[in-house]
């Protein structure tokens, strides 16, 4: 099954902003540590594109999705340059993974399709579907009851046209919870910009949450839906993912760009720049980064790869002593030692 992709706007909305600065990758987010340019690889399949996201299982299984709507499995201790077993197809395109901790199952954030569950023989069910209630479903966290808390980024563009929201830069997203047990979805907090990585403290109290389009790092506490922002980031923020210690990995696809920042005050000149072909419109830099934070959103740790052997990182998980890594242009996964 294919799912039909959903038509984009042809004009964006932009409205007018105050110009911001980039801020340099210096003090705790100087690249210090550069291992991100030493990664192992675990490529997809010859044609495989696009790892959004990366999870791994109790059981030793290292999961991840495709653009042409595949998910794979690695073993947590394959060697480098092992290719993954298919483990199901979506019909769509499954960006965040997620593991439901009542029955094991993975519940998936699809671009098309809304929010799916997959069962370990790779059975695929659709939980929510798309329009009217979901839009682009991105990346998800679920509660010990089995509560699934995803992010709906933007209710104007498709993920083909992600770029065409942050340059628009409204507040077009939001943040629902879907009840398993009643099949009900609830909005937790909306007027969102783009709304991304989203993540359960550990007393699943709040919700850390980031926008791409304002790189901002957010606490939604639950269940007023009342967001708190915690720092702004020298980068712009996709998947998040919590370590169970209080502590959240942030996937940074890349650095902030001056020249998007200083077209905020031009709305008539963002939305020439959105007709424009991708080629020839501002381009994120090819610099791989991803950061530790904690509850409070302090910087703990950065990682680096500024030779950008593996950038455009939107995917990052904690297993042990090693982070898994997934790209949205990528061939494949990485794993990197964090000792």
């Amino acid at each position: 099954m294919v799912v039909p992709r959903q038509r984009p706007p042809r004009l964006i909305r932009p409205v007018r902003e105050a110009a911001t600065v980039p801020p340099p990758l210096d003090g705790v987010w100087a690249a210090t540590d550069r291992r991100l340019d030493r990664v192992e690889l675990l490529p997809l399949p010859p044609g495989g594109h696009g790892p959004e996201d990366v999870l791994v299982d109790p059981d030793g299984r290292v999961i991840s999705g495709d653009e042409d709507g595949r998910l794979w499995v690695w073993p947590v201790d394959a060697p480098a340059g092992t290719t993954p077993r298919l483990l199901a197809e979506t019909g769509g395109r499954p960006l965040g993974i997620e593991l439901d901790p009542l029955d094991g199952s993975l519940v998936v954030c699809d671009a098309y399709r809304g929010l799916l569950r997959v069962t370990p023989d790779g059975t695929v069910r659709e939980l929510t579907g798309t329009a009217p209630s979901v839009h682009l479903a991105d990346n998800a966290t679920v509660a010990r009851d089995g509560t699934v808390y995803f992010t709906d980024s933007s209710d104007r563009f498709p993920l083909s046209h992600w770029k065409h929201d942050l340059l628009e830069h409204r507040p077009n997203g939001r943040v629902l919870a879907y009840d398993p047990h009643t099949a009900r979805i609830e909005v937790v907090a909306d007027g969102l910009y783009f709304p991304n990585g989203v993540a359960l403290t550990p007393d699943e109290s709040a919700l850390m949450l980031v926008e791409t389009s304002t790189h901002r790092l957010l606490r939604v506490d639950l269940p007023s839906g009342r967001a708190t922002v915690l720092t702004d980031l020298p980068a712009y923020p996709d998947n998040l993912a919590a370590v169970g210690d209080g502590t959240y990995w942030i996937a940074l696809p890349s650095p902030r760009l001056p020249a998007v920042e200083r077209l905020l005050p031009h709305p008539r000149l963002r939305q020439l720049v959105a007709l424009l072909p991708d080629a020839v419109r501002p381009q994120p830099q090819k610099y791989g980064l991803v950061a530790l934070v904690d509850g409070e959103g302090r910087v703990l740790r950065t990682l680096h790869g500024p030779g950008g052997g593996y950038w455009m990182i939107t995917g990052v998980r904690q297993h042990g002593d090693q982070l898994w890594l997934g790209s949205l242009i990528g061939s494949g996964i990485a794993r990197v030692d964090l000792t």
